[in-house]
């Protein structure tokens, strides 16, 4: 007997609708009801919770190969949210370009470091730009930790894709720009997202 049958059934005997199981196991109707047509199985949490609501041993409700493949998938699914979390976390970082000394400042002939505060040798569109673009990184780190927080299966694709881009164009501005300090410091988060995309996708 597969999974779903053995669900249905245990849940039958109860006495128990699917809205009433949902309401015991914490999740959906709609997942119940995915989960007695075949179409999908319980997270390690979730099989916790139907063992030992229905008195049954996890190996009795799942072959060995299918919770091997749903630990695997639980497994693919962490390392994904810890890149992601890295990610948001590196985008939080960019507040570095506006208070660490990375740019260049003429004063009295000497050349001297400062921070974006008291940067003001530069076309004030630039200067424009700097802030806009490091803000909006810093905005796109901020949403995609509140998203892994309070919504976790919501996709956070699209605001990786933005940082990245983001990312770049801020390179490109720097480098035209000539700000090689900050230049290199773009060029390092650009590189390190791009690494843990990449592992990201290989989950």
């Amino acid at each position: 007997m597969e999974f779903h049958e053995k669900l249905q059934e245990l849940r039958k005997k109860k006495g128990l609708t699917q809205e009433e199981l949902a309401e015991v196991l914490y999740v959906s109707r709609t997942a119940i009801s995915k989960w007695e047509q075949g179409r999908g199985y319980p997270n390690l949490d979730s099989l916790r919770e139907i063992s030992k609501f229905f008195s049954v041993s996890i190996d009795d409700l799942l072959s060995g190969d299918a919770l091997l493949s749903i630990a695997e998938k639980e497994h693919r699914s962490k390392l994904r949210k810890t890149y992601d979390l890295l990610l948001g976390i590196i985008d939080l970082c960019a507040f570095v370009f506006i208070v660490l000394p990375l740019y260049p400042q003429t004063v009295g002939g000497t050349i001297y470091a400062v921070n974006l505060f008291a940067y003001d040798e530069i076309a004030s569109s630039n200067l424009f730009f700097y802030w806009v673009l490091f803000i909006l990184l810093m905005g796109a780190g901020a949403l995609k930790l509140i998203l892994l927080r309070y919504k976790p299966d919501k996709p956070v694709k699209v605001i990786t894709d933005s940082s990245i881009s983001l990312n770049a164009v801020l390179l490109i501005l720097l480098t035209i720009s000539r700000e090689a300090y900050a230049a290199v410091l773009a060029a390092l988060m650009l590189i390190t997202k791009m690494l843990l995309l990449l592992k990201s996708v290989k989950e």
